[in-house]
C-alpha cells in the first residue's frame, strides 16, 4: 500500500484542497495522511466563507510532530495544492525536504495553484513568483493547467506545439513529468476538454466531452488521482487515461444530480471502476 502526505486546504461543507483528494485516493487504495493549510467552512468560491488561515509555523509543527513518530520513511509521495502565502510555500518545501531525507525516493508532487484563463490570478501576491522560482524547480510531478503553464515558462502558446514546447521547458527546470490540464489549441477544434502529459515516455494527450459548467476541487481531484495511478503504475499514458475516465464520469454523475457540489461519495463506484473509459493517445 501506498502512502500519501497531502498537504492542503480543507472545508467542511463540499470539496476542495484535502476535502477534494483525500477521499479518493482512499477509495482507490492509497493511504492518505491528510496536513491542513486552512480549515474554511465553504470554499472561497461563496460569496461568503468562515473559518481560520493555519499559520505556517502551526502546519510546520504538524509535520514535525509526525516525524517524530518515525513514520515519514513510509510516505512514497507528498502532494501539495493551493499554499496560501510564500510562508507556506517554503513550510511545504521544508517538508519535501524532510520527507526525501527519511525516504529518497519519495516524490512530491505540486498543483501550482494560482490562477486560470478568464479570472487571471487568484493566488494572493507573491505566490506565483513562489511557484515560478522555487516549486518548480524542487517538483517531481507539476500539474499546471494552461493559464499557470503560460506562467511559469513565460510563453504564449496557439498550438498544441507550443503547449508541449512549454511542458518540455517545464521539465527541464526539475520535474520528470508534468501534466497539463484544460488544454487549448488553435490547431485543435475546441469541444472536448483536453489534457497532456510529458515524461521519459513521451506525450500523451486524452479528451473528454465538455459538460457545460465548472467544477470547484476537479483540479485538486485530478491532481490526486493522477499521483495515485503513476504510484500503482509508473506507467503515463495509463496514468493519464485512468484520471480522465475518473474525473470525467464523477463530474457527469455531479451534473446529473444538480448539485453544485462534487459527488464523491454518490459516485465513489467510479473511481474503482469509471462509468466512461477515455484513452490516451501518443504525440511522440
Amino acid at each position: 500500500m501506498h502512502t500519501v502526505l497531502s498537504i492542503q486546504s480543507a472545508v467542511a461543507y463540499g470539496h476542495a484542497g484535502n476535502s477534494s483528494a483525500v477521499f479518493p485516493m482512499q477509495r482507490s487504495g492509497i493511504n492518505v495522511w491528510p496536513v491542513y493549510t486552512v480549515n474554511f467552512s465553504n470554499h472561497t468560491g461563496y460569496e461568503t466563507w468562515r473559518g481560520p488561515l493555519i499559520d505556517a509555523e502551526d502546519v510546520a509543527s504538524v509535520i514535525q510532530g509526525v516525524d517524530e513518530r518515525g513514520v515519514l520513511p513510509k510516505v512514497d509521495a507528498l502532494l501539495s495544492g493551493y499554499q496560501g502565502s510564500a510562508d507556506m510555500g517554503q513550510v511545504i518545501l521544508d517538508a519535501v525536504a524532510l520527507v526525501k531525507k527519511r525516504n529518497p525516493r519519495a516524490l512530491f508532487c505540486a498543483d501550482p495553484v494560482m490562477g486560470d484563463v478568464g479570472r487571471g490570478f487568484y493566488a494572493r501576491p507573491g505566490i506565483p513568483e513562489f511557484m515560478r522560482d522555487h516549486v518548480v524547480g524542487a517538483a517531481d510531478i507539476l500539474t499546471p493547467n494552461l493559464f499557470e503553464l503560460q506562467y511559469l515558462t513565460g510563453r504564449t502558446t496557439k498550438t498544441v506545439g507550443d503547449v508541449l514546447e512549454a511542458a518540455e521547458e517545464l521539465r527541464s527546470r526539475g520535474p520528470g513529468i508534468v501534466l497539463v490540464t484544460s488544454v487549448v489549441a488553435d490547431d485543435m477544434v475546441p469541444d472536448p476538454m483536453r489534457m497532456l502529459a510529458v515524461g521519459e515516455d513521451g506525450a500523451w494527450l486524452v479528451e473528454t466531452p465538455l459538460l457545460g459548467r465548472d467544477f470547484t476541487g476537479s483540479g485538486d481531484l485530478t491532481t490526486a488521482m493522477f499521483l495515485t495511478h503513476w504510484l500503482k503504475t509508473k506507467d503515463l499514458a495509463e496514468s493519464l487515461s485512468r484520471t480522465a475516465s475518473i474525473v470525467y464520469s464523477i463530474l457527469e454523475q455531479t451534473t446529473e444530480s444538480g448539485e453544485q457540489e462534487l459527488q464523491l461519495v454518490a459516485a465513489q463506484d467510479n473511481v474503482v471502476e469509471p462509468k466512461h473509459n477515455f484513452r490516451a493517445i501518443s504525440l511522440s
